[in-house]
């Protein structure tokens, strides 16, 4: 069984931060895409068949940004192509401002049933200075919209970290967010992407952000706030109320099979990582002629397996499993890592419990320093 990450690559705005691959809506090809992302799944699935699709996820650039008529050829083409069973999870991403009740309606109609909304902040001020082109109250708005429709399993993400972001401004955003009472929330730290408007501003000096302490005390603010929230922490970034975890990241963490579908997206299959075509007619020529659009494939070894298994493993809260490492390798973790994993203990960054492996409180906040102890090359 496998998950799907369909990649809808349209923007309405281009948000400065953001280094995912998008372009601007006006003047697409958007219903081409959208028969020749369909196509793609047709072909795939003919190549690797699989018998369920464990979770869906469509993200972007902004699906919500389609019209509601794009949206129904997009979803009603995803559930002919795709075995999906009703009931399990099938997320959509979404923009403040860009939801409208009938959209909703449409993405129901299909079996849609999560949404994660991209909020960033609840600091009008912050959301101009990112580029983001929706209001704090515009995502009170899409929430009365969201709730009259009956959506109830809905995630925000939040950045912190933001230029010019005070301590003051990150708990009000906080607040307002755990006000909204969700059963999701994922929050991350700005980082400086190539080619963002952001990295180059900061390389000509001209972007200020908060220093690495006060990111550390708004991730350590973050974790207590939602604690108190009843909002557990059950990956790096990720918080959610018992049960409501999101079980199509969760797939990506625990290391299992995925599609990737669209331009520029990611899958992972068999042994092998591949990556498509990002510009949106190099995605589309080989599509003309009945060819999947990949650019890239990567074999991956069973030291880049395993190495994949740790680090991505130790994002989780709960860790990973050694018990499953041999399961899935024929070796167990000591024999591979032992020492790696002894230095790690005694510096506080690493714990065993029970069967399994897991980053500290303390490690949890230099997590990327753990993660590359476990690179074997």
């Amino acid at each position: 069984m496998t998950a799907a990450y369909i990649h809808i690559p349209f923007c309405e705005h281009i948000c400065y931060y953001c280094d995912f691959n998008k372009v601007f809506i006006e003047g697409q090809p958007v219903e081409e895409y959208i028969n020749a992302l369909i196509k793609e799944i047709h072909l795939t699935k003919l190549r690797y068949p699989s018998a369920d699709t464990e979770t869906i996820y469509i993200g972007g650039g902004t699906p919500t940004s389609l019209s509601a008529a794009q949206l129904d050829v997009l979803l009603a083409g995803i559930r002919q192509e795709l075995p999906f069973q009703e009931g399990k999870e099938f997320t959509v991403e979404a923009n403040p401002g860009d939801l409208t009740f009938e959209k909703l309606k449409v993405l129901q109609n299909y079996g849609v049933n999560r949404l994660s909304m991209g909020v960033q902040s609840f600091d009008d001020q912050l959301l101009k200075k990112i580029g983001r082109k929706h209001s704090a109250a515009d995502v009170f708005e899409t929430m009365k919209v969201i709730e009259k429709a009956g959506f109830e399993n809905v995630s925000i993400d939040l950045i912190y970290a933001l230029p010019g972001q005070s301590m003051t401004s990150f708990e009000d955003t906080l607040t307002k967010a755990i006000e909204l009472d969700l059963p999701h929330y994922s929050l991350y730290s700005l980082i400086l992407e190539n080619k963002t408007m952001f990295y180059n501003w900061a390389r000509q000096g001209r972007l200020h952000l908060p220093g690495q302490d006060v990111e550390g005390d708004m991730f350590e603010r973050a974790i207590e706030r939602m604690a108190q929230a009843g909002r557990l922490q059950y990956e790096v970034s990720n918080f959610a109320l018992k049960g409501k975890e999101s079980q199509h990241n969760l797939i990506y963490w625990e290391n299992e099979h995925y599609y990737g579908f669209g331009a520029g997206a990611s899958g992972y299959l068999g042994h092998s990582r591949y990556r498509n075509h990002g510009p949106i007619q190099h995605y589309l020529a080989p599509l003309r002629v009945n060819k999947l659009p990949t650019i890239e494939i990567e074999e991956l070894t069973l030291e880049n397996q395993m190495e994949e298994q740790m680090f991505l493993g130790l994002r989780k809260i709960d860790g990973i499993s050694t018990t499953v490492f041999e399961q899935k390798f024929q070796y167990s973790v000591e024999e591979i890592y032992g020492n790696v994993i002894r230095e790690l203990i005694a510096a506080n960054l690493l714990e065993k419990v029970g069967t399994k492996l897991r980053l500290t409180e303390h490690g949890l906040i230099l997590g990327n320093n753990v993660f590359e102890k476990f690179l074997l090359t």
